[in-house]
C-alpha cells in the first residue's frame, strides 16, 4: 500500500509540472504492449507519440513494423501455418469416416504463404488505424532515449529529431538468438521460417522450448523430414514433465526424429545442403537448420546504459518494479523486454496497467498470477496455474494429482493412434485447484475456460460438482474423480 501511495503521489507530481513537453508519452516499439499502452493512455487525456521501424515479415534492427513480434512474425503467422499443417493428417482421418479422396492430394506452400502474407499485412493496416483513431501520433524510424525526458528518432533518410516527453516508455520485445557455433550464418530463426521462399524436404530444428516444437509439428505437417536437437531429456522445460513426457511422445508419433541430450557443434555449407555436426558425432544434411534457442531482449540500440537505466548484466533485460517503472523515474519499459513473463497478453496486460498507473490516476501492478499459455505443437498443450514439480516446491500442503489418459472419441473411428492427457494438481488440505493441463485436440480453447475457474479459486469439489458436457474431451476435466497419486508435503530444511 505504502508503494502504491509514493507511484501515486510521484507520477501525479510529475504530470502536474509546468515544463513544456512535446508529449506526455513517447512510447519506442509499436508491438502489442506498445499499441495497448499507448491507446489507452491517450484514451486518458495524455498526448502521446510512438515510433516503429519500418515493416517486412522479417526483422532485424532497422526494419520491423507496427504490430511487432505477434502479428508480423509472431503468433499471428506461426498460429496461421499451424491450421496449414494439421490439415494434412485432418485429410487422412476423414477417409475412415467416409470421405473417398480419388485424386492425389498435394500441398502448395507459396499459396499459404501468400495468404499468410496478405493477413499480416491486414493487421498491420488495423493497428495503424487503431493508433490514429486514439489520437496517437506514430513516428517511422529507430529511436533511442538520450535522456530521461528526451528521445531521439532516427528517421529513414537518416535524419535525427529529438522529442521531449514527461514519461517515456520501452516497448522493444525480443529478437531471436542465435548460438555461437561454428557456420551459424547458414542456420535461420523463426523469423525467416515463417517467411520461406521454398518449403525444405528436410530440416534440423535445434532448441526444446516453444517455438522449436512448434516449428516441428509445422513442417512435418507439410511433409517435411525434421530432426529435433535439444539438450534436456524431455522438450518443453518448464512445463509439467508428466506433460512433456506426452508432447514427446506425440511429437516422436507424428514422425518427427528426436534427438535428446545433444546439441549441434557446427554447420558447413555442401553441395547437398548444410552439414550439421553433433556433440555426438553425428551428422545430418539438411535443407534448412533452424535455430529456437530462445529470445534476447531487444535494448542494444536503445542507449538506455548512458542515460542511466539498469538493464540486467546476464539479459540485457529492463530492470522495473512492479508498476513498470526502471531506476529512472521517468521511463518505463514493458513486454519481452523485461523479461519477466513473455507472452503477447501478459505485455498486453502491463500496457494497460501502465496507462492506468501514469495517466489514469489508478497506481496498478500487473497479477501474473493464473496466466494460461499454450504451445501450438500438433496436437497442442495447454497449461495455467502450478506444474506438479512447482507445487511441491511452493506447497507446504500435501498435494493431490488427478490425471486421464485417453483416446479422444474421434481416434476411434479415424484409427489414429495418439493420446490426449489431463491433470489437475490439487492441494489436498484446502481442495483447492492449484494448476491444470491438457495435452490433446482442442486444449488452448478448453483452457481457456479452466483459467477462469482458478483465477476465482476453485476448488476440486466444485470441479466435481459441475456437469459436463457429453460427449466431450472437456468433460474429463469434472470427471475425474480418484487421485492418481498422493504426494506428501517436503519437510522443510532443518537449521544447521
Amino acid at each position: 500500500m505504502a508503494r502504491k501511495m509514493l507511484i501515486d503521489g510521484e507520477v501525479e507530481k510529475a504530470n502536474k509540472e509546468n515544463t513544456h513537453y512535446d508529449f506526455d508519452l513517447f512510447v519506442i516499439g509499436a508491438g502489442s504492449g506498445g499499441v495497448r499502452a499507448s491507446r489507452f493512455s491517450a484514451q486518458y487525456g495524455a498526448k502521446v507519440g510512438i515510433c516503429e521501424l519500418p515493416f517486412h515479415p522479417i526483422s532485424s534492427e532497422t526494419i520491423g513494423g507496427v504490430g511487432g513480434t505477434c502479428v508480423i512474425r509472431g503468433c499471428v503467422p506461426k498460429k496461421i501455418l499451424v491450421y496449414g499443417a494439421a490439415f494434412g493428417a485432418e485429410i487422412e482421418d476423414a477417409k475412415n469416416y467416409g470421405w473417398e479422396l480419388n485424386e492425389r492430394t498435394d500441398f502448395n506452400w507459396k499459396k499459404l504463404l501468400h495468404k499468410k502474407t496478405e493477413e499480416i499485412v491486414r493487421l498491420n493496416g488495423i493497428y495503424k488505424r487503431l493508433l490514429s483513431n486514439a489520437g496517437v501520433k506514430l513516428f517511422e524510424g529507430e529511436g533511442r532515449v538520450i535522456g530521461p525526458n528526451q528521445v531521439e528518432l532516427i528517421q529513414l533518410d537518416g535524419t535525427k529529431i529529438s522529442y521531449s516527453a514527461k514519461h517515456i516508455l520501452i516497448a522493444t520485445g525480443s529478437r531471436a538468438h542465435r548460438p555461437a557455433i561454428p557456420g551459424q550464418e547458414l542456420a535461420i530463426t523463426s523469423d525467416e521460417a515463417l517467411s520461406l521462399e521454398e518449403l525444405p524436404k528436410r530440416a534440423v530444428i535445434l532448441g526444446g522450448g516453444y517455438i522449436s516444437v512448434e516449428f516441428a509439428s509445422i513442417w512435418r505437417g507439410m511433409g517435411v523430414t525434421v530432426d529435433l536437437f535439444f539438450r534436456k531429456e524431455l522438450p518443453l522445460r518448464g512445463f509439467d514433465d508428466e506433460m512433456r513426457t506426452v508432447v514427446a511422445k506425440n511429437l516422436e508419433g507424428r514422425g518427427i526424429n528426436l534427438h535428446p541430450n545433444t546439441t549441434l557443434t557446427e554447420l558447413t555449407k555442401t553441395e547437398d545442403g548444410i552439414k550439421v555436426r553433433t556433440d555426438h558425432g553425428q551428422e545430418i544434411t539438411a535443407d534448412v537448420v533452424l535455430f529456437a534457442t530462445g529470445r534476447a531482449p531487444n535494448t542494444k540500440r536503445l542507449n538506455l546504459e548512458s542515460v542511466g537505466v539498469e538493464l540486467d548484466n546476464r539479459t540485457g533485460a529492463v530492470k522495473v518494479d512492479e508498476y513498470s517503472r526502471t531506476n529512472i523515474p521517468s521511463i518505463w519499459a514493458i513486454g519481452d523486454v523485461t523479461n519477466r513473463m513473455n507472452l503477447t497478453p501478459v505485455a498486453l496486460m502491463e500496457g494497460t496497467c501502465f496507462a492506468k498507473t501514469v495517466f489514469g490516476g489508478q497506481p496498478t501492478a500487473a497479477d501474473y498470477n493464473h496466466i494460461p499459455c499454450a504451445v501450438f505443437c500438433i496436437p497442442p498443450l495447454s497449461v495455467v496455474g502450478l506444474s506438479e514439480e512447482q507445487a511441491l516446491e511452493n506447497s507446504n500442503c500435501d498435494i493431490s494429482v488427478f490425471t486421464s489418459t485417453f483416446n479422444p472419441m474421434k481416434n476411434t473411428i479415424s484409427g489414429r493412434q495418439e493420446k490426449t492427457m489431463m491433470k489437475l494438481v490439487v492441494d489436498a488440505e484446502s481442495d483447492k485447484v492449484l494448476g491444470a493441463s491438457m495435452c490433446g485436440p482442442d486444449a488452448p480453447e478448453i483452457m481457456q475456460g479452466i483459467a477462469v475457474a482458478l483465477k476465482c479459486g476453485a476448488t476440486k469439489a466444485q470441479f466435481d460438482s459441475t456437469i459436463g458436457i457429453h460427449p466431450s474431451a472437456a468433460e474429463e476435466f469434472v470427471t475425474m474423480r480418484s487421485a492418481t497419486r498422493q504426494i506428501p508435503a517436503r519437510k522443510p530444511k532443518a537449521n544447521i
